[in-house]
This record gives structure tokens, C-alpha cells and sequence, in this order.
């Protein structure tokens, strides 16, 4: 029997006044996965997180959410949460104290709160007002008060942002054990790194459409040529084999002038072009320092997709 997905959306349509947030927008999350929303600002990111949140009510399509179908009332849907435009918090109350707020507004106790505080790496800091707080520590008190309700679909906005790498690091973790618990997230980012790292799938939305939606791995795997850097022991040598490598361009001396150093050689070339690039390297006795794209290969994927849509946006308008 198949599992319910945590989200099903079909044809969800939303407009603020005479602006189109959202345009017949299809959605599946799978349950205990986590799923990247990705998108230009403006692309309707936010307003499609608020719609799982109950935060707004959609103007056309049909939702459901746990399994259980959402009707056109605002109400948080059971075992949802989390924050869109970044958790609201006091700012003259302690980490603690928000916590302790939120548990009795739902009628819970202050059991969970040293745990979920644990989890997100602020227990001591518990006692200090969130006021003296980094963007970065407000984000994880807001994920904190999120695990507060366990809850069974959660749903981030930028929860990465303003994070160091240890923070985010450990932001990552959390989120990974979630979903191996069987949690659904669905997150926005504007960081591919975050995306490659947490999701295993994702959604890309342009100008209030779906453009792309799917597993990372296709996504990624759409791209054709990249950009890439190669660092060696013998530039003079690398050189030669790459130019002699089939399927393979070395870029001009004046884009690698403006973009990198003299040691450095640009080339593009699709993944079998770059294994026969390797090879000859090694036949030749070439020792291969770096080789890595300048441009990620989520990256490249996300801005090709969206470079797409809005090329036929734009050919569609009279």
C-alpha cells in the first residue's frame, strides 16, 4: 500500500491584488524526506510555505497536508510547524523563556524544552535574553521552538541563513536525523550547498510557477558542460593535454587572466570529456592539484532552468 505523501498539491493558485504569486503549482513531499523550494526573489517561495503553514489560504487547487485535505480557512494544520521570514521571537525574554511561552500557549509543559534547546546547540546560552542574539542564534531558537511540538511536516525559511559553518553544520545534522525519523521538511534556500547537502528533492518555482520538480540527483544531472578549474604541477603540460582532449575547450588566456591566476587552467567540458582530461593527465605524468567546477553543478542546473522559464515567460507576453 503506498505511503501518504506529507504534502499533495494540485494547481495552487494564489494572487495578492493583481499580482500572481502563485500560478498552478503541483507539489509532492514524500514522507521523512526533506524538500528544497528553490527560486529567484519573487518567485513565490514564501507564499507557498505560508499556504502549509496556514498562515494564508490558497485561492485555487487542492491541498492536503498529512494526509488530511486543507480547506479555506486560516488554521495551522495538526503536527505542522516552523516559520517563514524568520521565527518570531521575544527579544526581551531568555532562549528558555520563549520556549516556556510557546509550551503554554499550547497547553504543554516545560518538559521538551531542555531537549530541543540540546538539539539545536543553545543550551548555554538558555538564560540570556535573545535581544544579544546573532541572526544565526535567532534562526536556531526558532528551529528549537519548531522541534518543541515534534512535529510531523516542518517547514523552514532559509533556515541557514546567517549561520557559520559550525552552526550550519550543525543545523544540517538536526534536520538529517529528522527526516531519518520520519519527518517530512520542506525548506526554502538561496544556498545550492544547503540543497545538495540536506535534500533529496527539489522544487524549483519562476515567476509563481513550477519549472522543475524532482530528485536532486536528475536535477544535477540535467547540466551538459561546465566550467572547470584545473590546478596542476606542470601547467605548461596540462595544457597541452587538454587541448588535445577531445570534446574539450580551454578557455581564453583573457578569461583566465581576469578570473583566476597564471597557474590556473579554465576548461569546458561534459563529465566523459573531463574523465578523458584525467587520464591523459595521468599518462603524461601531470599531478592533478584541483579539479572543481566554477560553477557547482546544482548551480549551473538552477540558474539554466530558470533562465529557461523566464525566456519563455517573457515569449509568451504580448
Amino acid at each position: 500500500m503506498p505511503e501518504t505523501p506529507a504534502v499533495r498539491a494540485r494547481g495552487i493558485s494564489k494572487s495578492f491584488g493583481e499580482v500572481v504569486a502563485l500560478d498552478g503549482v503541483d507539489l509532492d513531499v514524500a514522507e521523512g524526506k526533506v524538500h528544497g523550494l528553490v527560486g529567484p526573489n519573487g518567485a513565490g517561495k514564501t507564499t507557498l510555505l505560508g499556504l502549509l503553514l496556514g498562515l494564508a489560504v490558497a485561492d485555487g487547487g487542492d491541498l492536503q497536508i498529512l494526509g488530511r485535505p486543507v480547506r479555506r480557512t486560516l488554521a495551522v494544520p495538526d503536527g505542522v510547524a516552523g516559520f517563514v521570514d524568520g521565527p518570531g521571537l521575544y527579544l526581551s525574554l531568555t532562549a528558555w523563556q520563549n520556549l516556556a511561552a510557546l509550551a503554554r500557549l499550547r497547553g504543554d509543559g516545560s518538559d521538551g524544552i531542555g531537549d530541543a534547546l540540546e538539539q539545536v546547540g543553545l543550551t548555554h546560552v538558555a538564560h540570556e535574553r535573545v535581544r544579544g542574539f546573532s541572526l544565526g542564534m535567532r534562526q536556531r531558537l526558532g528551529l528549537a521552538a519548531a522541534l518543541l511540538t515534534r512535529p510531523r511536516l516542518l517547514v523552514l525559511d532559509e533556515p541557514a541563513n546567517g549561520l557559520d559553518p559550525p552552526g550550519s553544520r550543525h543545523v544540517h545534522q538536526v534536520l538529517t536525523r529528522l527526516a531519518a525519523q520520519g519527518t517530512s521538511v520542506v525548506l526554502s534556500s538561496h544556498r545550492m550547498d544547503d540543497v545538495a547537502a540536506l535534500c533529496s528533492e527539489v522544487t524549483i518555482l519562476a515567476a509563481g510557477r513550477a519549472v522543475f520538480s524532482g530528485p536532486v540527483r536528475a536535477l544535477a544531472g540535467d547540466t551538459d558542460e561546465l566550467d572547470y578549474r584545473l590546478r596542476t604541477s606542470d601547467p605548461a603540460a596540462a595544457r597541452r593535454v587538454a587541448r588535445s582532449t577531445p570534446e574539450l575547450r580551454v578557455l581564453p588566456d583573457d578569461d583566465l587572466l581576469q578570473r583566476h591566476n597564471a597557474e590556473t587552467l579554465l576548461v569546458r567540458a561534459a563529465g566523459p570529456a573531463l574523465d578523458d582530461l584525467v587520464s591523459g593527465l595521468v599518462r603524461a605524468g601531470v599531478g592533478v592539484r584541483e579539479l572543481a567546477p566554477v560553477v557547482p553543478p546544482l548551480e549551473a542546473a538552477f540558474l539554466a532552468v530558470t533562465a529557461a522559464a523566464n525566456a519563455r515567460s517573457e515569449d509568451a507576453d504580448p
